[in-house]
């Protein structure tokens, strides 16, 4: 029995193109992001899902809603889904992170999962909740299709999770926004059906994975 799980990230919002860190404030789509969205709805629209999650921000949640006619009805929106909580650096870029909160950007580099991040949480807290939450949709919708609409650093911790990488490695790996990324279940084993799949976004939608 295969349970398959759709994690699409949110569109693109004002705050990525400056590089601005967002953890869990509430920042809206761009122009460039709604239309993201639409595209992410479109190529997702002939696809059966059992369910469909979301975070609880209004980034994601905007772009979930573009899949369904009853986003209100057909979506759960869950908090546990939220990007990590970056404490004291989010609303500053990095330069302004390693100006203003150095202590706290050297723990946000170091990918120690241990280590404290003032006002936030641990990379290891935040992939414990991520993967808590990946867990019990493996026990619900156990065989089903499952979509769920995230943020940047949950698809890090579902692809780490899925491949055994080490959450102190270097990421080689993408994240786009607006992205398509197919993880499959079966037998207690992973594995990755697609990754940063946006050929649905047309080439002035696309950008890179900040």
């Amino acid at each position: 029995m295969t349970t398959t799980l759709f994690l699409v990230r949110h569109g693109e919002t004002a705050w990525n193109v400056e590089g601005r860190i967002q953890g869990h404030l509430d920042i809206p789509l761009n122009e460039i992001g709604l239309a993201q969205a639409d595209a992410v709805g479109r190529r997702l629209a002939g696809e059966a899902f059992d369910a469909i999650y979301s975070s609880d921000l209004i980034r994601a949640y905007l772009t979930a809603s573009q899949v369904v006619a009853n986003p209100d009805r057909d979506i759960v929106r869950d908090p546990r889904l939220r990007e990590r909580h970056l404490g004291v650096l989010q609303g500053l870029t990095g330069e302004e992170s390693i100006a203003r909160q150095p202590a706290a950007w050297k723990a946000f580099k170091a990918r120690d999962p241990a280590m404290a991040l003032k006002g936030g949480e641990s990379l290891g807290e935040f992939a414990r909740r991520i993967l808590d939450f990946i867990q019990e949709v493996l026990q619900i919708h156990a065989g089903g299709r499952v979509l769920i609409v995230t943020h940047g650093g949950s698809l890090d911790a579902a692809y780490r999770h899925a491949t055994g990488m080490s959450p102190s490695a270097t990421r080689d790996f993408p994240i786009y926004n607006a992205s398509v990324n197919v993880l499959s279940h079966r037998n207690g084993s992973w594995k990755i059906d697609a990754w940063g799949d946006i050929s649905h976004l047309p080439r002035e939608l696309s950008m890179d994975d900040s």
